[in-house]
């Protein structure tokens, strides 16, 4: 465990983040702007800390590393992570749902993952409405991953709706069997092939963020590249 511009983070290994536990695992790959945003959001503090908090972002993870100099742990950010499971699953005859992100993204990561990696995977990308979701609209949700029974759960909404979404549905998840739940941001459309990821290079310098934004330039990138840079003013050395 390390703790990190007043935030815990327990998953520091992969390791850690895929050794299954007794109860229903939540990770929650962190980057530098949901360290911001957790910083004035207290709901959203409280669910990183509680559960598998990973370094996710290069920044994040050299400044903690700058802190933490005797401690080992990795950066381990969602879009990796996904093809750990998916091995996990290959390996274990694990089942994995995907929830969220665009359909399209949704469907094209299923049929490639599956085609990878010879998995009992299955999806649903609900359409959008802000969160909380309508009764009806929660319901179906629920309905469809309990028909599946996934051992492994994938949940892109973005952040904090999917983080809020899995803590406020944990027990349903536990009682279907779900043993990690993954909060996954734009993960699908990575692995879909919709969107680039940044060369390793770029990664290993921290410019991912910059990456993005050049490759869809709108305001609210630009607005949210500004925002993480806000980790500097709850870091020190």
């Amino acid at each position: 465990m390390i703790k990190f511009t007043n935030l815990i983070f327990k998953g520091l290994s992969r390791d850690i983040v895929l050794k299954q536990e007794k109860f229903l695992k939540i990770i929650i790959p962190t980057n530098a702007e949901l360290i911001v945003k957790a910083q004035s959001e207290k709901k959203f503090k409280k669910i990183i800390c509680e559960n598998f908090a990973t370094f996710d972002g290069q920044v994040p993870y050299f400044l903690a590393k700058k802190q933490n100099k005797e401690v080992f742990f990795e950066k381990i950010s969602g879009s990796d992570l996904i093809y750990d499971f998916c091995e996990l699953a290959k390996n274990e005859n694990y089942k994995i749902f995907l929830l969220g992100g665009y359909e399209d993204s949704n469907k094209l990561s299923i049929k490639k993952l599956q085609e990878q990696y010879n998995i009992n995977i299955d999806g649903y990308s609900p359409a959008y409405e802000p969160y909380p979701f309508l009764k009806e609209s929660n319901e179906k949700i629920l309905k469809k991953i309990k028909e599946f029974k996934p051992d492994i759960l994938f949940v892109a909404f973005g952040a904090p709706k999917q983080e809020f979404w899995i803590d406020d549905n944990k027990k349903i998840l536990e009682d279907i069997g779900v043993k990690w739940v993954v909060g996954s941001g734009g993960t699908f459309e990575f692995v879909a092939g919709k969107i680039k990821r940044a060369p390793v290079l770029i990664q290993r310098i921290g410019l991912e963020g910059v990456w993005r934004f050049l490759l869809e330039p709108k305001w609210f990138r630009f607005k949210r590249l500004l925002k993480s840079l806000k980790i500097f003013l709850y870091w020190r050395d």
